[in-house]
């Protein structure tokens, strides 16, 4: 499976969990459905990222700071888009959503058949 694929089940499972969490507020409570869709996209889009800049870079320590940083950034527009229907809850969103592009970032570093592989079928780059 490519990397790319890896990540964005990854980020989907992920994601689902990430808004799962969100059940612990009585107050989201009605809005649950939505916020795990949301956070199921959230976890795609950085499973699609993350797994992008895995195929390009094989390094796990900037696959998790790539991860890391695109679920930050994300969870702050997703904290933005709530804070505007007066809810100030920026940690909550933002810190799962930065802690779940890590796991991201780093599962698509340590997952999947590296693009060299499939295109050679050997366990080694060749060099010439």
């Amino acid at each position: 499976m490519n990397k790319i694929v890896v990540g964005l089940l990854c980020g989907l499972i992920l994601g689902a969990i990430d808004g799962g969490t969100a059940w612990f507020y009585p107050e989201t409570r009605s809005v649950i459905g939505g916020i795990l869709v949301g956070s199921s996209i959230k976890g795609m889009i950085v499973g699609l990222l993350s797994g992008w800049f895995a195929r390009k870079v094989e390094s796990t320590k900037w696959g998790v700071v790539v991860g890391a940083v695109v679920g930050a950034v994300l969870g702050l527009l997703f904290a933005c888009l709530v804070a505007a229907m007066q809810h100030d809850h920026y940690l909550e969103i933002m810190l799962p959503g930065f802690v779940t592009g890590a796991i991201i970032g780093f599962l698509t570093q340590t997952m999947g058949t590296p693009a060299w592989r499939r295109a050679h079928g050997t366990s080694l780059p060749q060099s010439k």
